[in-house]
């Protein structure tokens, strides 16, 4: 007796907007060599992540086919631009949606989605992905999804999905679980044995990514009691959307998801008393982590050094351009030594020095960084010696395209076209660079960077640094100018009624 293969449709659609840079997505950033993706080359995109846990699972079932539906990656700017464009949207959506069309009936759909992504003139994009493909695969698909905690999601989206899965983790260590849970419970849901009912909340809350580090309690307080549910009462699963702050979006904020197997009782037990937690501890969720200023956290290091805490880390939080130069100004000019800027983002300035044909040893001056708006500060000149020219060593990076500059005393500055987060200090030194040779690492990172440089033991000392004034980025919202949501309707900023009990 043969049985017909479940068909099960992957999409992706991600990036997590900043709004409130000046720089449009365009179409163009999401078209570089290997994106869009399609058909096995999509499943094969990020094997330690999201696509790659669903796909693990989803192909420990021998009657399980899946079709990688032609898909953008990541744009190439990373989290470094502004509003998706309409054109951008509709191209993408057009061509998958007609894919979905031309095939055979599916028996399942998975979207690997971000939550925080923002398009113009469509304010809920991720529920809207939902809804067209709903209208295409019919109500008797399931729709699955996999989030980044750093979502924005209401009700809208589980209107149109069955299910999400969502990280816990900040750094993300467990998107390949949830990926996997994302394929275990699909197939269980086009097999009877699963049938998806949720629960979802908003929860009257903003906050800034840099404080939701949930290796320190309270947010580890947090994920642990969404796990304790989820360990003492089978098939029940709990989101805990932290919200993205820097797209100005009607749903921005905090938000729960609780997915049980057809108990509405029970997801409605686990959304309150999670809700009821968050809101009793709104204000501990705020206060988790201690932020310098430029000048201080630089002369902070030199003392950490001096006193043999080293190496330290000096984490600039709040740059969401790449272009930030606060750090490096007071580095510069308090004669930090043998000092790692990793990186700048100086896109004239590498495309410059990539076309003079200029090679290692070469004499190094240009103004760098800066301009791009506000919160990036003035452009700070570098005198030095080029270094080296090579390709970027993040997971994300596209083309030979950074370059290592040294100045000062043992100092050497990273320069990338587009912003940067260095996770792991692996990324360095596959640069070239020797771990030996530095005493300070200066980063563009809020949290993830403590994956490889704290949770590993790597720097004994680290310090979270912020711009001399509340910019774009920084822990001071309301600094910025949001025209979709109003902050006064959220904790902090305004006292607004919430409920959790009932």
């Amino acid at each position: 007796m043969t049985h017909s293969k479940l068909r099960i449709a992957v999409l992706q659609f991600a990036h997590e907007t900043v709004t409130f840079l000046p720089n449009d997505t365009t179409r163009e950033d999401f078209i570089y060599p290997g994106s869009p993706a399609s058909g096995e080359d999509l499943l094969a995109t990020d094997p330690k992540g999201y696509m790659g846990g669903f796909v693990q699972v989803a192909r420990e079932f021998e009657d399980v086919e899946l079709i990688g539906i032609t898909s953008p990656l990541w744009p190439r700017t990373g989290t470094g631009s502004g509003w998706v464009t309409e054109d951008a949207y509709e191209h993408f959506m057009g061509i998958m949606i007609a894919e979905l069309k031309a095939q055979p009936q599916f028996d399942g759909v998975y979207l690997a989605l971000h939550g925080a992504l923002a398009v113009r003139g469509v304010p809920k994009p991720e529920a809207d992905i939902a809804r067209r493909v709903r209208e295409v695969v019919g109500d008797k698909a399931f729709i699955t999804a996999t989030f980044d905690p750093h979502g924005n999601e209401d009700e809208a989206f589980l209107e149109q999905a069955d299910m999400a899965f969502c990280v816990k983790y900040f750094p993300h260590y467990d998107m390949h679980l949830q990926g996997e849970r994302a394929a275990r419970m699909l197939v269980r849901s086009i097999r009877g044995s699963f049938k998806p009912v949720h629960r979802t909340l908003r929860i009257p809350i903003i906050a800034p990514t840099v404080v939701m580090w949930t290796g320190a309690s309270p947010w580890s307080d947090l994920i642990q009691r969404a796990l304790i549910w989820e360990a003492r009462e089978p098939d029940v699963f709990v989101n805990v959307l932290f919200g993205f702050p820097w797209s100005d979006v009607p749903d921005a904020g905090m938000s729960l998801q609780v997915l049980t197997n057809n108990d509405p009782d029970l997801a409605e037990r686990v959304m309150r008393d999670m809700a009821g937690w968050i809101w009793r501890r709104r204000q501990a969720l705020l206060d988790t982590v201690k932020i310098y200023k430029a000048k201080e956290a630089v002369a902070l290091a030199r003392e950490a050094v001096a006193g043999g805490k080293g190496p330290v880390v000096l984490a600039d939080y709040s740059d969401r351009s790449g272009y930030a130069t606060w750090l490096l100004q007071e580095i510069v000019a308090q004669k930090l030594e043998r000092t790692l800027i990793a990186t700048i983002a100086s896109p004239e300035v590498v495309r410059s020095v990539i076309a003079s044909g200029a090679k290692p040893g070469d004499a190094f001056d240009a103004e760098i960084g800066g301009l791009f708006d506000e919160s990036a500060g003035a452009p700070v000149r570098i005198s030095g010696t080029l270094r080296s020219v090579g390709p970027a060593t993040t997971a994300r990076g596209h083309g030979k395209d950074w370059i290592c500059v040294e100045f000062g005393k043992g100092n050497v500055l990273v320069l990338s076209p587009y912003l940067v987060q260095i996770v792991e200090p692996a990324e360095l030194w596959q640069l070239g660079l020797e771990p030996r040779d530095f005493d300070v690492i200066a980063i563009k990172s809020r949290v993830h960077f403590r994956r490889g440089f704290d949770d590993s033991g790597f720097a004994p000392t680290i310090l979270l640094v912020e711009p001399p004034e509340p910019f774009m980025g920084t822990v001071h919202l309301d600094a910025l100018a949001y025209k979709h949501l109003t902050l006064a309707d959220y904790y902090p900023y305004g006292n607004p009624s919430f409920a959790a009990g009932g």
